[in-house]
């Protein structure tokens, strides 16, 4: 009973900061939004009894990459808030085309089958760990999607940081070539 309101404790939690993290105006919010999201994300992760994952979340999630996110934001340094156009013409465009989405993903869902799948049973997990049992499937099977997730990654922080280093040429010309001379003396031996 208690892991049943658990479960619906965390995913209520969970789409609620979602919602939050793409709807508040300011970034740091929104960044805030997704920690709590990530931390509930781990409390299923245990009612799974995968605790290395939790870990994992925690760890790498709440505590790295969203550090990261906190470090671009605060070097993007804008001064007014960035307005793109929008994707559909009209806001009920917008929402016909999530509800058709969410109706193409439960449509998907009828293919789902619970149960034992892949070449990991949870007595082959029990004899060993379950971080081995990651590690050799993430190193093994899945070698090619890791690393190209981590090339992504870096692509991230690459465009966070020539993002920081854009210098506004038409605010105040002066100020930008003090800063860009400032840069050069920097730079030279």
């Amino acid at each position: 009973m208690f892991l049943s309101i658990f479960f619906w404790y965390c995913a209520l939690v969970i789409v609620s900061c979602g919602l939050l993290a793409i709807s508040l105006r300011n970034p740091v919010h929104s960044v805030l939004s997704v920690l709590v999201l990530f931390f509930h994300l781990a409390g299923l992760y245990l009612i799974l009894q995968a605790e290395f994952l939790a870990a994992v979340q925690i760890i790498v999630y709440a505590g790295a990459i969203l550090v990261l996110y906190l470090f671009v934001l605060f070097l993007i340094n804008r001064k007014a808030e960035l307005r793109l156009d929008s994707l559909v013409p009209d806001a009920w465009m917008g929402r016909l085309a999530a509800l058709g989405l969410c109706a193409f993903l439960f449509w998907g869902l009828r293919s789902f089958r619970p149960g034992i799948h892949g070449s990991w049973t949870t007595d082959s997990i029990a004899q060993g760990s379950q971080a081995r049992a990651l590690g050799l499937e993430l190193f093994t099977k899945y070698l090619i999607p890791f690393e190209i997730a981590g090339v992504i990654l870096l692509m991230a922080l690459i465009g966070g940081l020539v993002l920081a280093k854009k210098i506004d040429r038409s605010a105040a010309p002066q100020e930008a070539d003090a800063l860009l001379l400032e840069q050069e003396k920097e730079n030279t031996p």
